[in-house]
């Protein structure tokens, strides 16, 4: 791939990959404490209510952001109550509304410190089978680490680095109390593989060791409630809906299943990259 070809906006490409459930709108759904479900029905944004404002993790697509607006006020929570904005990882599905709802808000970023320079150029990191796909740039106002703290009033959400499907992609996880129980909520950063080049990934080339271990990692997560930036991965609302949200053997399950499809494109990518005889 060209020099020219990374820094084009694929905008055919990114309308190829836009389900509709992507900018489908959804009322807001109370989830599992103090956490409610903000996006649209194919993007996941979460709003977490602290006693000293909210957090929002994600902000989904540009033109998503008036629906989520809309969903955090009709949540309780005046758009400037939300202070803080977490990133799970720096593709344009996620990223692209950051600076809008930033602006909206004037809450701060934070983001994997790896994700850092993509989210502040708008140029997601990494080559992708289907283009580049730019987003709107963002100022990232914190860089975490892996095991970092981010607190807001009552609030502690904890950082877990788990590269491969961007460099900085960053799990999120927090305690919650339910029914006099306290509950381990895990908001995975994606593992599956969506058209990344894992064979000769010039601006990514440790891709595949990165995916392996985050594999690992996440699968020994200890996870009772697992929301994922894509809602259909873990069937949030019909678990919602029927009570079962608390399913401490999912996420391995997600993670098993997201490993073994890594597995399939690695052999079928590699076998691509070998030399005709």
């Amino acid at each position: 791939m060209g020099a020219l070809a990374l820094l084009a906006i694929a905008a055919p490409a990114a309308a190829q990959l836009d389900p509709p459930a992507w900018t489908r709108p959804i009322p807001p759904v109370p989830l599992i404490g103090p956490i409610t479900y903000v996006g649209t029905e194919g993007l996941a944004a979460y709003l977490i209510r602290t006693d000293a404002g909210a957090i929002l993790i994600d902000a989904t697509m540009e033109q998503n952001v008036p629906a989520i607006e809309r969903n955090i006020v009709a949540s309780g929570v005046p758009l400037r109550q939300v202070k803080l904005i977490l990133v799970s990882h720096a593709h344009f599905d996620h990223a692209a509304g950051l600076a809008a709802m930033k602006r909206a808000t004037g809450a701060k970023v934070v983001a994997g410190i790896r994700d850092a320079a993509a989210l502040e150029s708008g140029i997601p990191p990494g080559e992708v089978s289907y283009g580049v796909i730019r987003f709107p740039a963002v100022t990232v106002d914190r860089r975490v680490r892996d095991r970092d703290r981010v607190r807001l009033g009552n609030v502690t959400l904890r950082a877990v680095a788990t590269p491969g499907h961007t460099p900085g992609c960053t799990t999120w996880t927090m305690q919650v109390a339910d029914r006099g129980r306290r509950r381990d909520v895990v908001f995975p950063c994606s593992v599956t593989v969506a058209g990344n080049r894992l064979i000769g990934n010039r601006r990514y080339p440790g891709i595949v060791a990165d995916f392996r271990a985050s594999f690992a990692r996440l699968a020994a997560l200890k996870a009772d409630v697992v929301l994922p930036a894509h809602p259909e991965g873990a069937d949030v609302f019909a678990r919602a809906r029927s009570g079962t949200l608390v399913a401490p053997g999912l996420l391995r399950t997600m993670v098993v299943k997201a490993r073994d499809d890594f597995d399939r494109e690695l052999a079928k990518q590699t076998r691509a990259a070998r030399p005709a005889p």
